[in-house]
């Protein structure tokens, strides 16, 4: 048996994806050549195993950083907080250079790049276990080899925008 076509088009797609309320993430990790620190914001994160810790995200195949990604032996998965949005959309456009221009971080001891631990929600330094290309993007799968954690709220990333308060009545509410 084999899957149906589907009945709706990429908007309708990606709208119906939108009301599944995601938490925002930095990756981070370095450039193999010039050992430059990189980096971009994800939304799709999950976990995977307790038993090995492994966790997934998802990188698109048009990304400038796929093929770095793909390589890298290790990345950082950094798990932003509702103060976050700026820094999350920092990380989305311009250059690497000014992505790590003014913002505090230092380095792992395998050299890849940690935002300061006091300003994420959690942090994982992942292993670079497996990816898998399925359709226009790749998955990543990262075994979990230390992680934190804060009481701090997370960004939320709803409805195709940022949700800065997660515990409000649903934006419908007409009372």
């Amino acid at each position: 048996m084999s899957a149906r076509i589907a009945n709706f088009d990429s908007y309708e797609f990606r709208q119906a994806l939108g009301r599944f309320a995601t938490g925002v993430a930095i990756v981070t990790t370095i450039d193999p050549h010039t050992k430059a620190p990189l980096g971009l914001t994800i939304s799709s994160f999950n976990s995977v195993s307790m038993d090995p810790p492994l966790v997934l995200w998802s990188l698109q195949n048009t990304s400038t950083l796929l093929d770095i990604f793909l390589k890298a032996e290790r990345y950082n998965i950094h798990i932003l907080t509702a103060e976050q949005m700026l820094l999350a959309l920092e990380f989305s456009r311009g250059t690497q250079e000014e992505r790590f221009s003014h913002i505090d971080f230092s380095y792992n001891e395998f050299g890849i790049p940690k935002l300061a631990e006091f300003c994420t929600a959690a942090y994982f330094e992942c292993y670079n276990k497996s990816q898998y290309h399925e359709g226009d993007h790749h998955i990543m799968i990262g075994q979990v080899e230390r992680c934190s954690h804060s009481d701090y709220m997370p960004l939320v990333f709803h409805a195709g925008t940022f949700d800065l308060t997660p515990n409000s009545p649903q934006k419908n509410d007409t009372k």
